[in-house]
C-alpha cells in the first residue's frame, strides 16, 4: 500500500482482497504488515466493538519485539500517544470529552469567519500569476494556517507548527519534525496557562478534565492531524471533481454534492483508526493474530457492492468517510463548513479557473492512509491581488474612525537572523485577527 500503483489504483486492492474475505493482509510500509478490512459491515463491526478490538497501540506486537524500525515511516500515523484516537475506556472518554467539549465552543459562523481571510491572504499569494498549484498553495496550507488561528499561535510558533507538520504528513525527516512539533506544541501550551485567549488550546487547558502539559500536546497532536490532511484531501479532491469533466461546474453540481462524491468515492482519509484485537479473532475467513493491526479501510468499505443503492443516492448515513463507534470524528460539521467556504472563496474569486493539465496525467501521492494529489495545477485570468487590502478597508470602515483595528495579542516573532518568515507570521503581519 506504499507504491505507485497503490496510489494509481487503490480500488483495485480493495476488490483483490474483498473477492477473498471482508478482510485481508497488507504491507502499509516496508516491514510494516497488517490487515485491512474492506467489507462495510466488518468495518463497523470493529469500530463498535471496543471490548475485542483496542486502539491502544501499545499493543502492536511487532513494535514491542523490534521488528518495526524506530525511523519507518508509518510510526508518526502509528505509535502511541496519549490522545483520543490510541486509547481505550474510561482514558479516552475523559480525553475525548475535553476534546469535543472544546470543539462545542467553535460556531460555524466563527469558522467560516476565520476561514475567510485566511482564503483571501492565499489568493493574494498567486491571484497575480494566472496560474497556481491549487493543492499546494491554497489547499494544503489553508487549514495548517487555520489551526493556527483556531490554537491560538503566535507568529514564531505558528511557523514552526506549519513546518512540522508539512514536513510529518510528507514524511520528510519525520523525526526531526516530530521533535520540532512536541517543543512548539508544549511552549504554546505554557504560553496559554499564563495568557489564555478565548482559542482551542485554551479551552482544553481550562476543562475540568485537568489536562497534563503532555496529554495536552497530544490532544493538539491529534486535532492537527486528524484535521490538517483530511481537509486538505477534500479540498483538493473536491476542487478536481469540480474542474474536471466528471463533475463539472458547467453541470451545475453543488459544492455540498461535490462533498459528498469524495466522501463517497475519494475518501480523503482512505485507510486509518488502527485496531488491535485483545485475542486472535477471525474476520470472515481471515485470521487475525492478537496484537497485530487491523486497518479500516473506509475507501474499500464504502465501495463495498452491498451499498451499491446507497452509493448511487449519496446517502450522508451511510458511507464511513467520518468513521463510526466512539472513535468517529468529532468535527464533521465545521469539517465541512471549512472546506465549503474555502471552495467557495477561490471559485468566486476566480470564476474562469481551468485545470491545466488533462486529469488523466494528475498522480496521486503514494502512501496507505490517504487519497491524495500530488498536485492540482489550474488556470485563470490574473486578478489583482487586493483582497486582504480590501478587507482591511472593510474592516475600518465598520470599526468607525475612532476605533483601530484589533490586533493579534502576540509577542513579536523570534526568528534568527537571515531567517525567512512563514506563512502563518506572513499573514500575522498583513491581518491581524
Amino acid at each position: 500500500m506504499h507504491d505507485d500503483s497503490f496510489a494509481a489504483d487503490p480500488q483495485a486492492l480493495y476488490d483483490r482482497l474483498r473477492a477473498h474475505a471482508p478482510a485481508g493482509p497488507v504491507e502499509l510500509a516496508p516491514g510494516a504488515d497488517a490487515t485491512l478490512v474492506v467489507g462495510h459491515e466488518m468495518a463497523l463491526r470493529v469500530l463498535q466493538n471496543t471490548e475485542l478490538f483496542a486502539r491502544d497501540a501499545r499493543r502492536w506486537k511487532a513494535l514491542n519485539e523490534g521488528r518495526i524500525g524506530m525511523d519507518n515511516p508509518v510510526l508518526p500515523m502509528m505509535a502511541y500517544r496519549p490522545n483520543c484516537l490510541f486509547t481505550d475506556g474510561a482514558v479516552h472518554l475523559r480525553l475525548r470529552k475535553a476534546v469535543t467539549d472544546s470543539l462545542a465552543r467553535l460556531n460555524i459562523t466563527r469558522v467560516r469567519r476565520d476561514v475567510e481571510p485566511i482564503a483571501d491572504y492565499l489568493l493574494d499569494q498567486f491571484s497575480e500569476r494566472g496560474r497556481a498549484d491549487l493543492l499546494n498553495d491554497y489547499a494544503k496550507l489553508l487549514p495548517l494556517l487555520l489551526f493556527n488561528k483556531l490554537f491560538g499561535c503566535p507568529a514564531d510558533i505558528g511557523d514552526t507548527l506549519t513546518t512540522a507538520m508539512s514536513a510529518i504528513f510528507d514524511g520528510k525527516d519525520a523525526l526531526r519534525a516530530n521533535e520540532d512539533l512536541t517543543a512548539c506544541l508544549m511552549e504554546l501550551i505554557a504560553l496559554k496557562r499564563r495568557q489564555p485567549g478565548d482559542d482551542v488550546t485554551s479551552w482544553l487547558i481550562q476543562h475540568p478534565a485537568g489536562l497534563t502539559d503532555e496529554e495536552l500536546k497530544d490532544q493538539l497532536v491529534m486535532l492537527m492531524g486528524a484535521g490538517v490532511e483530511p481537509e486538505r484531501n477534500l479540498i483538493g479532491n473536491a476542487l478536481l471533481l469540480l474542474l474536471s469533466g466528471a463533475g463539472g461546474r458547467q453541470s451545475g453540481m453543488l459544492i455540498e454534492e461535490a462533498l459528498d462524491h469524495v466522501l463517497w468515492n475519494e475518501t480523503p482519509i482512505a485507510n486509518y483508526a488502527t485496531h488491535y484485537p485483545v485475542q486472535d479473532v477471525d474476520l470472515g475467513g481471515h485470521v487475525v493474530e492478537a496484537g497485530t493491526p487491523v486497518v479500516i479501510s473506509f475507501a474499500g468499505a464504502n465501495s463495498d457492492p452491498a451499498l451499491a443503492e446507497a452509493r448511487r443516492t449519496r446517502s450522508r448515513g451511510a458511507h464511513l468517510a467520518w468513521g463510526a463507534g466512539p472513535h468517529a470524528c468529532p468535527a464533521k460539521d465545521p469539517a465541512q463548513v471549512i472546506a465549503i467556504t474555502a471552495i467557495e472563496r477561490l471559485l468566486n474569486a476566480l470564476p474562469d479557473l481551468t485545470l491545466a493539465v488533462p486529469q488523466e496525467e494528475l498522480q496521486w501521492r503514494p502512501g496507505p492512509f490517504h487519497r491524495a494529489l500530488v498536485t492540482l495545477p489550474a488556470t485563470f485570468s490574473p486578478s489583482p491581488a487586493t483582497r486582504m487590502a480590501a478587507a482591511l478597508q472593510h474592516r475600518a470602515a465598520s470599526a468607525g474612525a475612532e476605533q483601530p483595528l484589533p490586533v493579534a495579542r502576540t509577542a513579536p516573532a523570534r526568528r534568527e537572523p537571515g531567517r525567512r518568515k512563514g506563512f502563518w507570521s506572513s499573514f500575522l503581519d498583513v491581518f491581524r485577527v
